[in-house]
């Protein structure tokens, strides 16, 4: 006999977020795949068959950018964040089972905005303006989507019955509900994320800590 099928979905960059909140370090691909292992051991999944793992994140940029104020060269493909991305991204896609799903991150026309903790000093105490005031201006494009439109296809196309969504963004709350419609049940890890939407958890079928 068959087991109808399931897939994990997992927001990267939440992910990463509240496994480092969790462990006091930066996440692994190891760390990452503990995560799923637990997630596997629901009862809601246990008469599921896993599919696939679907790892979503817009890896950052790695562009020579200018400081706003010294005017020095700025190297993010030498930073420590952009060093440990893609040694978790090497490691995740050799893992059974999982397939990244790159979004794209996208630097604004000005690049850098100034803090908002600087901003309140310098109306309180003005001084020279400095780099560290600065941070950079960036934004991940076409994470949100490409999840939710993996998990419309896997509905439409009847892959899997079932999908495990761990994220705390209730944008994919249209999606939950398309995916249900189809008759799809959808399982919910918001990692004890405190700021998840009530709306998102009212359209999912479990959720799970």
């Amino acid at each position: 006999m068959f087991l109808a099928r399931y897939a994990i979905l997992l927001d990267g960059g939440f992910v990463t977020r509240k496994l480092k909140e969790k462990l006091g370090k930066p996440a692994t691909a190891d760390d990452i795949m503990d995560l799923c292992n637990e997630i596997r051991e629901s009862e809601h999944l246990k008469h599921y068959e896993l599919l696939r793992i679907y790892y979503y994140d817009a890896p950052p940029s790695g562009e020579t950018i200018k400081y706003p104020v010294s005017g020095e060269e700025y190297q993010l493909s030498l930073t420590e964040r952009y060093r440990h991305a893609q040694s978790l991204y090497d490691q995740l896609e050799l893992k059974d089972g999982v397939a990244i799903r790159m979004g794209e991150t996208r630097l604004s026309p000005q690049q850098w905005r100034m803090k908002p903790r600087s901003a309140k000093q310098l109306i309180k105490e003005p001084r020279a303006v400095e780099d560290r005031d600065f941070d950079l201006d960036i934004g991940q494009k076409g994470v949100d989507i490409r999840i939710g439109l993996d998990m419309a296809r896997l509905a439409l196309r009847d892959t899997v019955r079932a999908v495990a969504v761990v994220t705390g963004d209730s944008d994919f709350v249209p999606a939950f509900k398309f995916v249900r419609r189809e008759g799809v049940k959808v399982v919910l890890s918001t990692l004890g994320h405190k700021g998840a939407r009530r709306e998102l958890k009212a359209h999912a079928d479990f959720v799970i800590s």
